[in-house]
């Protein structure tokens, strides 16, 4: 039988735990600006959200862990170089979570068939793992930013949105 004591002490546990802090929730809200256009420039380590030709957020970002170049093939740890689209997302990413991109497209794919090589793919724009220790240029060819970050860009981007990625 449970006596008063401890149905008192439930209680206000149960009290407690409903104004502790509430658990941080991975998808956010964006109420602002249509995201219109997204600008990787590897050399600089900079993502750029853009609406018209306003400048909505700029973020740093790791990338492949050989990001000079255009990614030409399957596991040489390059980011690629040029226009994609942002076409999918995964809430449920290992890397928290993950916005895709186009690549490869026919050029890449043709490139990588005269090389004899595979172009690669499942490239994407995501937060971090779980035993992130901060290294650089840590992806295999990826655009990877804070997790906090990733929240802010998933809500702000949608599917469809043309990414420009430079040198």
């Amino acid at each position: 039988m449970i006596n008063r004591r401890t149905l008192g002490l439930g209680a206000v546990g149960v009290l407690m735990a409903a104004c502790g802090p509430k658990p941080q929730m991975k998808f956010k809200e964006y109420d602002g600006p249509p995201v219109t256009r997204v600008e990787l420039f590897k050399e600089a380590r900079i993502l750029r959200l853009i609406s018209g030709k306003s400048l909505v957020k700029q973020y740093d970002v790791e990338l492949g862990f050989a990001p000079v170049g255009h990614k030409e093939q399957e596991g040489d740890g390059k980011t690629p170089v040029g226009a994609y689209l942002l076409d999918r997302r995964n809430p449920n990413s290992r890397f928290h979570l993950s916005v895709g991109v186009s690549y490869p497209n026919r050029d890449d794919i043709a490139r990588a068939e005269a090389m004899g090589v595979k172009p690669g793919g499942d490239i994407f724009i995501h937060g971090t793992p779980q035993n992130y220790l901060g290294q650089s240029d840590w992806t295999w060819g990826c655009i990877a930013v804070t997790n906090d970050e990733i929240e802010d860009i998933y809500a702000m981007v949608k599917n469809g949105t043309p990414i420009y990625i430079y040198n």
